[in-house]
């Protein structure tokens, strides 16, 4: 007999080699309908898996990342199905889950797929999923595994199997397709209900530009038809809020390829709206003691060396800038954090000069392949806005205290509601890849979870996602629209001081190491702002707003008025400009509402001749009419309420 115990710390009694299946079947028939995979001794396995020791179960669900994970990796296989039984000889790649859905990579040869082919693939999966085909897997060894692939003539395959350690290697079968596999996947395919192939692409074997370019196809599923009708509805509403097409629209940022894949540029409202966002968060960190730095765009090769981006970034990174100097080598700079350490050495520090806060708006570079690259998401240059508090051991848990409220500001400031906390800690089975002792490590992830439970925040532990040098805690957000981004980031680093050699004097005159705290609320402003386009759909709040009001002359007899209003808001510190385009006043009020201008003004013979204005705002129509005076002391008490209801 073995022992079950379940999340709550409840405990249950099985037989040895009890499923997973059974033991949900024996709690209740619906979990185990539901049950997509479980998590036995902190490993994820199919739920149909014989468990033989005492252990701790977790069933995860649709409803869970863990479900969705499985139900979209075993969707892959489905499809890979279906392309076998309608391209023969198909080669397979890789076919992995991915944030929304699953790809995957495979050589047609000599036949080709469109867009207009998805449909039938589609159907096929569909017919399959009925037969509801188990997933069956099957260990094998090494050699017989090459053997396989080899008589099926399928190279990529065998150069995945080359890489694996005989005895860890697995096969999974549904139906008549076998796929190499380390799973977990569902219990059958009749659980897969609704499928949408969504598009197709070009991606090289492995990544490498040098190797053969694949066809990946990409792919949503869900359990229930209402979920895809939700998910396609959204996909429809998550096109008109593409920060790509808004940006353009709102002459935010461009792209130019003299410049460079993956190098923004910033236009004038678009700077301006970046610069209102950076002075926002000047103005927090100055009341929460920051100190502003700022470094090159480059370094030696040698720093990135002494503090291990080299070794870990090196390849992915621009390559080395050589100067006439022989042997002299520069980088531009992936990471801010180096610099600030060699700040921190400028001079001796004590005991009672910590926490010292250093922050920035540094921009870094980072080598992305062109095909990965997406607007202002995915650039090649982006600007963090990093800090780093170097602090004592007795200081970690208030200063990252500190730091999630500076975040919960930001995220109330800018209307994001609806957030969890990850928690990222080391893997309990494998410490190696991580440095640092086991007190400090404890004491970090201590600091971590203590702090966040203080704030109240809601959280999710993850084991195993730790960076190598120390836990940390990202804020996963959700927009408007229900999508999830990863906004803003604290972690816990004993590497960095170890490795650049940082001090401090403590009371009894002894050299101690401080530890540093890496943060970066917005993540990097290239992509918080293409976030906070799509969540508000272009319709900025209105203290962040390029343009609060636009002044509509109903014709060219009205516009020197229009102009005395315009130099009045501007110098109440409104932003104002002119439409005197010679268009009807119609044409002006929709193109202008089009670019979500949250106040329109329009004045003719009548407003000129009481000096007043008439009022349209964004969304709510005409507000009647008031005084130039009037109207800004509105604004500004709009702007002002919203301050106070945030401090």
């Amino acid at each position: 007999m073995i022992t079950i115990t379940f999340p709550d710390g409840s405990s249950r009694v099985y037989k040895s080699g009890v499923t997973g299946l059974d033991i949900a079947k024996s709690i209740s028939p619906r979990l185990a309908a539901e049950a997509l995979c479980m998590k036995v001794g902190g490993q994820l396995f199919d739920v149909n898996k014989p468990i033989d020791t005492d252990a701790v179960v977790t069933f995860y669900k649709w409803e869970d990342d863990e479900g969705k994970q499985t139900f979209w990796h075993s969707s892959s296989h489905l499809m890979a199905a279906a392309l076998e039984k309608l391209y023969p000889g198909v080669k397979f790649g890789i076919g992995p889950a991915v944030e929304n859905g699953f790809y995957y990579d495979v050589d047609l040869g000599d036949k080709g797929i469109t867009e207009a082919d998805l449909a039938k693939v589609e159907n096929a999966m569909l017919e399959m999923a009925k037969e509801k085909h188990p997933f069956v897997r099957q260990d094998i060894s090494k050699t017989e595994a090459i053997k396989n692939y080899s008589d099926k003539g399928d190279e990529y395959k065998c150069e995945l199997l080359h890489d694996l350690t005989d005895g860890t290697i697995s096969f999974y079968t549904n139906g008549s397709f076998t796929d190499l596999c380390r799973g977990p996947h569902i219990p059958d395919t009749s659980v897969i209900k609704a499928i949408k192939l969504t598009s197709i692409a070009g991606a090289y074997w492995r990544g490498d530009q040098n190797r053969k370019m694949l066809t990946r196809i990409y792919g949503i599923t869900f359990p229930k038809k209402s979920m895809l009708d939700e998910h396609l509805l959204m996909l429809e509403e998550a096109k008109k809020r593409d920060h790509r097409k808004l940006g353009k629209e709102l002459e935010l940022f461009a792209f130019s390829q003299r410049v460079g894949q993956g190098l923004p540029l910033w236009l004038p409202k678009g700077a301006a709206l970046r610069e209102r966002l950076e002075n926002f968060l000047k103005a927090v960190q100055k009341t929460h003691g920051y100190q502003q730095v700022m470094t090159p765009h480059i370094g030696q090769k040698e720093l990135w060396v002494t503090s291990g981006h080299f070794e870990k970034y090196g390849k992915d990174s621009f390559q080395p800038i050589a100067t006439p100097q022989e042997g002299e080598e520069f980088l531009l700079k992936p990471m801010n954090c180096p610099h600030h350490c060699e700040i921190y050495k400028t001079k001796p520090r004590s005991y009672k000069d910590l926490p010292v806060r250093y922050a920035e708006f540094g921009t870094v570079y980072r080598y992305e392949q062109s095909g990965e690259l997406h607007g202002l998401t995915r650039v090649r240059g982006f600007t963090q806005d990093d800090a780093h508090i170097f602090c004592r051991p007795d200081q970690l848990k208030e200063e990252f205290c500190k730091v999630i409220d500076i975040v919960l500001y930001i995220f109330k400031t800018l209307d994001f509601k609806n957030y969890t906390a990850q928690i990222s800690l080391r893997d309990p089975l494998d410490q190696k890849k991580y440095i640092g002792s086991d007190e400090n490590w404890d004491k970090a992830e201590s600091a971590i979870m203590e702090a966040a439970q203080e704030r109240g925040l809601q959280t999710v532990v993850v084991k195993g996602e730790a960076a190598f040098y120390g836990p940390k805690l990202d804020f996963m957000v959700k927009d408007a629209i229900g999508r999830k981004w990863q906004l803003g980031t604290i972690q816990v680093d004993y590497n960095l001081p170890e490795r650049f050699d940082l001090e401090y004097v403590g009371s009894d005159d002894k050299r101690y190491r401080p530890v540093m705290i890496h943060r970066a609320p917005f993540g990097s402003m290239e992509r918080f702002v293409a976030v906070l386009i799509e969540h508000t759909g272009g319709k900025f709040p209105l203290w962040l707003t390029p343009d609060q009001v636009v002044i509509l002359p109903i014709s060219e007899k009205f516009n020197d008025f229009a102009k005395k209003v315009c130099n009045f808001l501007n110098n109440s510190d409104i932003r104002a400009a002119v439409d005197d385009r010679n268009e009807t006043i119609g044409k002006k009020i929709r193109e202008n509402e089009l670019k979500r201008i949250p106040y329109l003004l329009v004045v003719g013979e009548k407003e000129e001749a009481a000096d007043l204005v008439s009022v349209r705002k964004q969304g709510e129509g005409d507000k009647g009419q008031m005084s130039a005076q009037d109207f800004a002391a509105m604004l500004t008490d709009e702007i002002n309420k919203l301050t106070e209801s945030l401090t």
